[in-house]
């Protein structure tokens, strides 16, 4: 692959999606930077991992969804590994409910997290990928983003939110050799998705023509392809991954 001592940054990687696109880019030879704004131990844990295996790791506690937090989290990478070649815009948050039950500051704490964090890192990402010509955004969507879905309004938006910024980017940037991608994830097994019991596990399921969750690990390989030349001809694309869910 020609990620061999490339530095990626993914945000929201202590766990779940984040940390298997993290393991797998690192066992493609790549600088990784993981980001977690709260959860503390599971960030270290996540990077001792990776450093037992000699992989070159920074391990970086911020709020994404703060532009300030961010510059400083990306100063503190070019201090360490230099410019981020690939930028994975994974972090998100989820709220289940009705839109007229929501608070207006919860509402506002999804936005933040889900499509403001994806604009923080990639204005602050964009200037040295434009001046080297290369570089690759991903952007960890949702296929609620295309559909919808009841009492995930503000998440739905916020989805929405991240696709068509992709699309905007992508050809905003492409002039200049940078490509934009989404991957919009169906139903996958994280801890995002521990809310549903046994039974609504089962209930779901049925409604995906494989019959079964997605894992991390295999949204981990799709991120991995896209990232790699041999995706090069691969931008302004969202795309599906959800088993073949009825959405």
């Amino acid at each position: 692959m020609s990620l061999k001592g490339k530095t990626v940054f993914i945000t929201g990687s202590s766990r779940g999606i984040g940390q298997a696109i993290a393991f797998s880019f690192a066992k493609a030879g790549c600088n990784i930077v993981l980001n977690a704004s709260q959860s503390k131990e599971a960030l270290e844990e996540t990077a001792q991992k990776l450093k037992r295996e000699h992989i070159p790791v920074l391990a970086l506690l911020g709020d994404a969804s703060d532009y300030d937090t961010c510059k400083e989290m990306f100063h503190t990478i070019e201090s360490a590994f230099g410019a981020v070649d690939i930028l994975i815009n994974n972090a998100g948050i989820a709220h289940i409910g009705l839109f007229t039950d929501m608070a207006p500051a919860q509402w506002q704490r999804l936005i933040g997290v889900n499509l403001y964090s994806v604009f923080n890192c990639t204005h602050i990402a964009v200037p040295s990928m434009v001046r080297k010509k290369r570089g690759s955004i991903l952007n960890i969507s949702s296929i609620w983003g295309n559909a919808g879905a009841s009492c995930e309004a503000v998440y739905s938006a916020s989805k929405g939110g991240v696709n068509s910024f992709t699309k905007a980017m992508a050809k905003e940037l492409g002039p200049s050799g940078i490509r934009v991608n989404a991957i919009a994830c169906g139903v996958i097994d994280t801890q995002m998705n521990a809310c549903f019991n046994e039974e609504e596990r089962k209930l779901l399921a049925e409604e995906i023509s494989l019959m079964r969750f997605g894992t991390p690990e295999e949204v981990a390989k799709l991120a991995l392809f896209l990232a790699d030349d041999d995706a090069a001809y691969l931008t302004g694309q969202i795309i599906t991954l959800d088993g073949g869910m009825n959405g």
